[in-house]
C-alpha cells in the first residue's frame, strides 16, 4: 500500500534456474490472453469460445479447465490461464488474439474533509443537498475488500437497491449474504491471480488474510467509507478528529471488489484486476474508484500489462466514470501514475485540520510538533537525549535516524530520544520501534516532510520539522541533564493555511504521454479519518487516520456520484471537465495554493492538475469539454499505435492510417505542449450546459515567454448552436531552452468562470 500503512509489493518474480544436465519440466505461470472486441454479446458463448481455444492449445477440455483462472466476457474478451512460455507464444498466433502477457502485481496508493470542501450536510444550497446525497448511484470500489460491520455501512435512511444493479453478495470466509444491505449492495473477491503469483496457500488460521470480500488490511474499508460511507455520530481516532463522519455521497450505494491481498508479499495482480473491472461492468456500477497503481516505468495504454488502463477504458466506454490515485512517489517530477486520458487521476492535498502537540523543555521553552498518539504518556518531565549520542556504533550515522539496532539500550533506557530523518525513506513508525526496543519512552522525530501522521502505538512520538528539531538539539547540547515533557495532541481546525499539495503526491508531467496533463484534479488525502478494521486488544474505535492518494481518489468518486445524481446523462469526460474547469487555485487565506515538496513552491498543473476540487461549482460548470470513445481511438492512433493494437484495446475496427488525431487536439480540459517549436495551433470545442442563450469571452493568461491567440474570442450559444469549436495558437517570444511554463485559458460569462490549465515547454531548432 502506498498509503502510510507501508505494505510492500513485489513487482516481478525472479525465477532461479539451477544448472542440470537433465531436461526440466517447463514452468507454467499465469498469462492474460487478451482478445479485445467480443465476437458475441452472450457471455456464455464467449466463455465457451475461450475454453475451446485453450483446449485446442493444451489438447483436452480437462487440461483447459485446470489451466484457466478467469474468463473475461462482459466488458471485453479474453482469459487468464496458466501457460508455459512456449504455450504463450503459440497461442499468441491464434486468430483473434491481440496480446499475451504475464501476470503482474500492483500496489496500493495510501469527517472534516467534506466540510472543508463546502459540502456541509446542514446547507440547503450545496451540491450535497441538490444531489440528494448521491441517491440512486452505485459506486464500485476495487481494493482490499470491506469490513461490513462498520457503522459507516449501515443502511439507515437508504433507498431500495437501484433496479440497474445486477451484481451479487459473494459468500466466503467470515462473509455471507447477510453482510450486504441497502448501503453495501454487492461484494465480490478475486484471488486466483495472487495465489498463482505467490505459489503459497493463504494461512487463514493465523489471520494473514481472509478468503472473502472481508478486508484484512483496512485499506479498502477506509477508501470505501470515504466515497460513500453513511452518517456516523461521534467518530474519532483515539479521541482526535472527533465529529460526524460520512462519505462524499452518503446516500449512494456501494459495491466492493476485493483484488488486493495481504498474504505473502501481498499486492493486486493484473488478472484479478481485469476480472474485477469485467464484473463491475456487468454488475451495473455507475462509478469506479481504484486506489491502486504500478511503479515507474509505466506501460503504454495499449499494453495489456497496464491492466488499469485497459479495464478503465472498457468501463469508460460503457459510461462508467473511473477515478484513480496519482501515486505516492512525489514530489519528484514524472512520478504520476494511472495516466490514461480516460481516467480521472487524483492528486492529494492537506486540509485545515492539525494535531499540534507541545514539547516543553527543562528551560521552560515550549515548542510544537504534531502527533496522533494520545496514550502511553507519563505527563511528567523525563530525560531527553540525541540519538547520535547513544549510538551503538560511532563509525556510521545510522543512529542519527534511529534505525533499528543502532541505539545503545543502556543509554536509551527511560529517555525521550531525538532523531533526525536522513531521507524520505525513513519514517517515524520504524524509528519508534527502534527507540522502544532500546528502552526509550518517547520519540521526537525531525524531518522535512510535514504531511501525514502515523500512530507509533508503542511509545508516544511527535513529528517536528528540522527547525524545531535543531532548537531541541541545541538545548540538549547546552544542558548537563536535559529533560522534556511531551504533551497530549489536540485537534485544531481552521488555523493552518490550506490546502497544500502533499509532498508524496505523484507529480507530472506524464512519463508515458506528456501531451496529456496528469494529474487531473486534487482532493484531500492527508490525515483523513474514515472507517477501519478493528485492531489491537481494545479493537480500536473503528476509525483510522490515513494519508495517501488512495484517500484522495475516493473523495473524487464520491463527488462524481453527487454530480451523476444531478446530471444523469453526462459522460465520464463531461464530469471530469466539470471538476477540472471549476477547481480552485487559491487557499483558505486567498493566496496561491503551495506544494509541500522540498521547494515549497506555488503549486502548478503538474502538482494538482486544474486545482483543488470545488464540488459546489462543479455542479454548474457552464461549459464542458466532452470526449467520445471514438475520440480516444483517434488519439491512440495519433500517438503512433498500430491499427491492430488500437483495435485490440478499444473493441473497434480502428484504421489508424485514415483516422488519426493529433494528440494535442484531444478535447481535454487542459492544454499541454511538451515541445513548442516557434508556433503551434491547438483545437478544442466546448458544449454549453448552462442557459441556452449564452455568451462567453476569452481571458488569456499566457505562460512566460509565450504569446497566445484565441479564435474566436467570443463564443455564442443559442437553441441551434450548443457546441462551438475554437483554436488557440501559441508563439514563442524568446530564445531560451526552458523548463515548463504555465498559464490558463478562461471563458467567462456573467455567472461562470471556465478555466483550463496550460503547460508548455518551448524549444528552439
Amino acid at each position: 500500500m502506498d498509503t502510510k500503512l507501508n505494505f510492500f509489493v513485489v513487482l516481478t518474480l525472479v525465477s532461479i534456474q539451477f544448472l542440470s544436465t537433465f531436461p526440466k519440466a517447463a514452468v507454467s505461470n499465469v498469462h492474460i490472453v487478451y482478445m479485445g472486441e467480443k465476437e458475441n454479446e452472450d457471455p456464455t458463448v464467449t466463455k465457451m469460445f475461450h475454453y475451446k481455444m485453450l483446449s485446442d492449445l493444451l489438447g483436452s477440455k480437462e487440461a483447459a479447465k485446470s489451466s484457466m483462472l478467469y474468463s473475461y466476457k462482459h466488458g471485453f474478451s479474453g482469459f487468464a490461464a496458466r501457460l508455459t512460455d512456449s504455450q504463450a507464444k503459440e497461442i499468441e498466433a491464434f486468430p483473434g488474439v491481440v496480446q499475451v502477457i504475464p501476470n503482474q502485481v500492483h500496489k496500493f496508493h495510501t469527517t472534516r474533509s467534506w466540510d472543508f470542501m463546502g459540502l456541509n450536510d446542514h446547507s440547503t444550497t450545496n451540491l450535497l443537498t441538490k444531489s440528494n446525497m448521491g441517491e440512486g448511484i452505485i459506486i464500485g470500489v476495487i481494493d482490499s475488500g470491506v469490513w461490513p460491520e462498520s457503522e459507516s455501512f449501515n443502511d439507515r435512511g437508504m433507498n431500495p437497491i437501484p433496479p440497474h444493479w445486477k451484481g451479487i453478495c459473494q459468500e466466503g470466509q467470515l462473509f455471507n449474504s447477510s453482510n450486504c444491505n441497502k448501503k453495501l449492495i454487492g461484494a465480490r473477491w478475486f484471488v486466483k491471480g495472487i495465489l498463482d503469483q505467490s505459489q503459497t496457500p493463504i494461512n487463514i488460521s493465523n489471520g494473514e488474510d481472509i478468503l472473502s470480500a472481508r478486508d484484512s488490511s483496512g485499506h479498502g474499508t477506509h477508501t470505501v467509507s470515504i466515497a460513500a460511507g453513511n452518517f456516523v455520530v461521534n467518530a474519532n481516532y483515539e479521541g482526535l478528529a472527533a465529529g460526524l463522519a460520512r462519505g462524499g455521497a452518503p446516500r449512494a450505494h456501494l459495491a466492493v471488489y476485493k483484488v488486493c491481498w495481504s498474504f505473502g508479499h501481498g499486492g493486486c495482480t493484473d488478472v484479478d484486476l481485469l476480472k474485477a473491472f469485467d464484473k463491475a461492468i456487468q454488475d451495473g456500477v455507475d462509478i469506479l474508484s481504484v486506489s491502486i497503481g504500478i511503479s515507474i516505468p509505466l506501460f503504454s495504454y495499449a499494453d495489456q500489462r497496464n491492466s488499469i488502463a485497459i479495464g478503465s477504458f472498457h468501463a469508460t466506454a460503457k459510461g462508467i466514470t473511473v477515478a484513480c490515485s496519482a501515486g505516492n512517489d512525489g514530489p519528484t517530477a514524472m512520478t504520476v501514475e494511472n495516466t490514461a486520458p480516460w481516467i480521472i487521476t487524483v492528486a492529494a492535498t492537506t486540509i485545515d485540520r492539525a494535531f499540534p502537540t507541545a514539547i516543553t523543555l527543562g528551560n521552560n521553552l515550549t515548542l510544537w510538533g504534531q502527533s496522533v498518539d494520545t496514550r502511553m504518556h507519563n505527563h511528567g518531565f523525563t530525560g531527553i537525549t540525541f540519538s547520535d549520542r547513544i549510538a551503538l556504533n560511532n563509525s556510521d550515522d545510522s543512529a542519527l535516524g534511529c534505525k533499528r539496532g543502532s541505539l545503545n539500550a543502556t543509554l536509551a533506557a527511560g529517555q525521550i530520544i531525538l532523531c533526525f530523518s536522513q531521507s524520505s525513506t525513513q519514517n517515524i513508525f520504524s524509528a519508534a520501534i527502534s527507540v522502544a526496543e532500546a528502552g526509550g519512552v518517547g520519540l521526537i522525530f525531525a524531518q522535512y516532510r510535514s504531511d501525514g501522521l502515523e500512530s507509533c502505538h508503542y511509545i508516544p512520538c511527535i513529528k517536528v520539522d528540522y527547525e524545531v528539531g535543531t532548537q531541541i538539539l541545541s538545548y540538549i547540547r547546552k544542558t548537563r541533564s536535559p529533560i522534556a515533557k511531551l504533551g497530549i495532541p489536540k485537534t485544531i481546525i481552521g488555523k493552518w493555511v490550506s490546502p497544500k499539495v502533499a509532498d508524496f503526491s505523484g507529480r507530472g508531467p506524464s512519463s508515458i504521454s506528456p501531451t496529456v496533463l496528469k494529474p487531473d484534479i486534487a482532493a484531500p488525502g492527508v490525515d483523513i479519518i474514515a472507517a477501519y478494521i478493528p485492531f489491537g486488544a481494545e479493537k480500536s474505535s473503528g476509525f483510522a487516520l490515513l494519508s495517501g492518494t488512495s484517500m484522495s481518489c475516493p473523495h473524487i468518486a464520491g463527488i462524481t456520484a453527487l454530480i451523476k445524481s444531478v446530471h444523469k446523462n453526462w459522460s465520464p469526460a463531461a464530469i471530469r471537465s466539470a471538476l477540472v474547469t471549476t477547481a480552485s487555485q487559491k487557499g483558505t487565506d486567498g493566496s496561491n495554493i503551495a506544494e509541500e515538496g522540498s521547494t515549497r513552491k506555488v503549486a502548478d498543473p503538474f502538482d494538482m492538475g486544474g486545482g483543488v476540487v470545488n464540488p459546489n461549482r462543479a455542479i454548474d460548470p457552464g461549459l464542458i469539454y466532452d470526449i467520445e470513445t471514438n475520440d480516444y481511438v483517434k488519439f491512440l492512433c495519433g500517438t503512433g499505435f498500430s491499427s491492430k493494437s488500437v483495435s485490440g484495446l478499444t473493441q473497434t475496427k480502428a484504421n489508424c492510417t485514415k483516422n488519426r488525431l493529433n494528440e494535442l487536439n484531444l478535447n481535454l480540459p487542459s492544454i499541454t505542449i511538451p515541445y513548442l517549436k516557434r508556433k503551434v495551433t491547438v483545437s478544442r470545442k466546448v458544449t454549453n450546459v448552462g442557459p441556452v442563450e449564452s455568451m462567453y469571452k476569452a481571458v488569456v493568461e499566457a505562460p512566460q515567454g509565450v504569446n497566445m491567440k484565441v479564435e474566436p474570442q467570443i463564443l455564442r450559444f443559442n437553441k441551434t448552436t450548443q457546441i462551438v469549436p475554437f483554436k488557440v495558437t501559441f508563439f514563442t517570444t524568446g530564445k531560451v531552452y526552458g523548463d515548463y511554463r504555465f498559464g490558463r485559458l478562461i471563458w467567462r460569462d456573467p455567472k461562470h468562470t471556465v478555466t483550463i490549465p496550460i503547460s508548455m515547454r518551448a524549444i528552439f531548432v
